[in-house]
This record gives C-alpha cells, structure tokens and sequence, in this order.
C-alpha cells in the first residue's frame, strides 16, 4: 500500500460546534533577516529564494529568546483583547516542535509568567499541524464541560534548529507565536467539520534525530548535525500539495460546501507554490486566501495561528463567516477545519 493509500484511511471528519474565539494575539521577534542578508551570509540568490518558495524575509529570535518568551508576548495580547483575566484560563496548550527544554512544558513556563493558576497546562507537538491539532483539543475539552476557558498557543524559534550552513532549509523557517482564546459560543459557531490524521511512516522526511533519547547528546552526533532538522523537500512538497487539496475537499464536502462557500481561506505558510498549487486544484480565488509567509517564512505551529491574527486585525474575519484553516507538516501530520465563527 502506498503512502498516498494509507493516508486516505483516516476518520470521515467530525463536527464540534459551540466554540466561540474571544480573541487571538500574535508576536514576532524584531530581527528582520531578508533574503539579501542570507545572500550575504549563505551565498544564497534572493531572486531564487522567491521564486523558490514566496519568501522575501523572516524574524529570528534575539539570542536572549526561547520559545516561551514569544508565547508569553502573544498570549499576553490575546487577553487583553479578550479582556480576560489570565487567572481565569483553565486550559493552556501550546503547539511546537521548539520547546525550551525536554521538561518541564514550556506550556508551564507559559503559566507562571502570564500568572495563570493551577489549569491543565501542556505541550502538543504536531509540528505544522499543532495548532490546530491543539484548538480541536481545546474545543473538545470545553464541549465535554473539561474546560471553560482554554488557550491555544502556537509558538516556535526554528532558527536555532536548523542548519545555519544549509542554504536549501535555513531560509525557509522563521520564529514566531499566535495565540487564541476559546470559550463556550452559540450551536451555530464552531467547527462545522474537522480532519486530523498522520502518517508516521512519513517521519524520516522531516525530523531532527538529536538529541532525544534515540540519540543522545554526543560530540559524534553533534558534528554530525544531527541537532539540526533535515528534509526531503521534493517528497515533502509533493505530499503537502495533495494533503491539502484532499483534506479541504473533504471538510468542505462532508459540510456539503463548495468552494465558493467559504468567506475565507488559511493554510499553514510553508511554500507559496504548495498553496497556489492547492488553489489551483480546488478552483479558490487568490483573494481568498491570507498568505503572509513572504514577510514570515515557515514559523511551523505559528504559521496559521499567526496568519489569523493578521485577518481578524484586517477585519476579514467577522461573526458568521466561514474559515477554513489547514497545516500539515512532519509526522507526517495534518489538520483542516472549516471554522463558522
């Protein structure tokens, strides 16, 4: 059986509605890095790079910042939105692949400064799916009565796990977080249908061997460069182009939607050629789509959550519409909803 085959064997998608967004919150370091300053530093072509994949720049973290620093900042941004008081907060989840340390959660870290009291506080690692592998927990959490009040936050600094001397993967990844509060909403708000799967057959195409219990630090793996991610970008970007053309034709029909139907669309900001390709493929109009990754890059389990933000401070996003997000990256993993906010 192929990948393609066995990745079709997923759950038909499912619906969790009663979910209202109170508010999001975005944060991004303030070290812009262009593509013309990677030319400087790799040898890289700026034209090559946008062409290649749509990015122009990214943001890279000051030395004093970890992962938790940028949640801390988004989240903080999110409540006072919501105005919200963080003591409140009963659930906090936070996606990434970047954690600052194995234990404890940077989700705990995350608690303490934002001044959150004892909650259910954890980190979600679905790479490029995590947020949203995160609200459809957060959202089930607050249908089951679990939760009244739960936060998701998608939060990485990929540049300092990836290679800084691998002008094929170093541009690509950027750092930043995205945060949303969500709470109890009407029956007609919420996720008319969701998808999450994975494929773990898939993870020798995106991963970072060291420095897990598999590998553990050494000075052989270490100049081995098994600390930074490596990936096979032609099979990666061949898999993305038909998961994300498969798994918005499922949620959108299984919501019995076209199209058309959706006010909205917001995929996971890996490469504009995976997006275009998609849209071309399902026949969405580009002016349907919120595509920042030019300014951004790839930020992973920020990407959508960040992309988000950006629409509801653009006044895209207004009650009633339809939303449809979308990430998918290594695990292999993937998540797609159509949100009715």
């Amino acid at each position: 059986m192929t990948r393609a085959e066995k990745t079709k064997l997923n759950h038909p998608p499912r619906s969790l509605m009663g979910i209202r967004a109170l508010a999001t919150g975005a944060y991004v370091p303030d070290n812009v890095v262009t593509n013309e300053r990677l030319q400087e530093l790799l040898g890289c072509d700026p034209n090559w790079l946008i062409k290649l994949t749509g990015i122009r720049q990214r943001r890279h973290a000051a030395p004093h910042q970890a992962t938790s620093d940028l949640c801390v900042e988004a989240a903080r941004q999110c409540l006072e939105r919501a105005a919200v008081d963080p003591t409140d907060v009963d659930q906090l989840i936070v996606a990434t692949v970047t954690p600052d340390m194995s234990f404890p959660s940077t989700a705990c870290l995350v608690q303490d400064r934002l001044g959150i009291g004892p909650c259910t506080a954890y980190d979600l690692n679905a790479a490029c799916s995590g947020f949203l592998y995160g609200v459809v927990q957060a959202a089930s959490a607050i249908v089951a009565g679990a939760s009244d009040l739960a936060m998701v936050i998608g939060g990485e600094v990929l540049s300092r796990v990836v290679n800084p001397h691998d002008f094929k993967t170093y541009p690509l990844f950027g750092d930043g977080a995205g945060a949303i509060l969500l709470s109890r909403g009407t029956p007609q708000q919420g996720l008319l249908r969701y998808t999450l799967g994975a494929d773990g057959a898939g993870a020798p195409l995106l991963q970072r061997k060291g420095f897990g219990s598999r590998m553990p630090p050494s000075k052989e793996a270490l100049e081995a460069g098994n600390c930074y991610l490596t990936m096979d970008g032609r099979a990666v970007f061949t898999w993305a182009v038909g998961k994300l053309c498969d798994t918005v034709q499922e949620v959108l029909r299984s919501a019995e939607l076209g199209p058309g139907d959706v006010d909205l669309y917001i995929p996971h900001q890996a490469n504009i050629r995976i997006i275009n390709a998609a849209l071309d493929v399902i026949g969405i109009p580009r002016g349907l789509v919120i595509a920042n990754l030019e300014r951004y890059g790839n930020t992973s389990a920020a990407s959508v959550p960040l992309a988000l933000n950006e629409a509801i401070e653009d006044d895209r996003v207004r009650p009633g519409d339809r939303i449809v997000l979308s990430g998918f990256g290594a695990g292999l993993t993937w998540g797609t909803a159509v949100w009715q906010w």
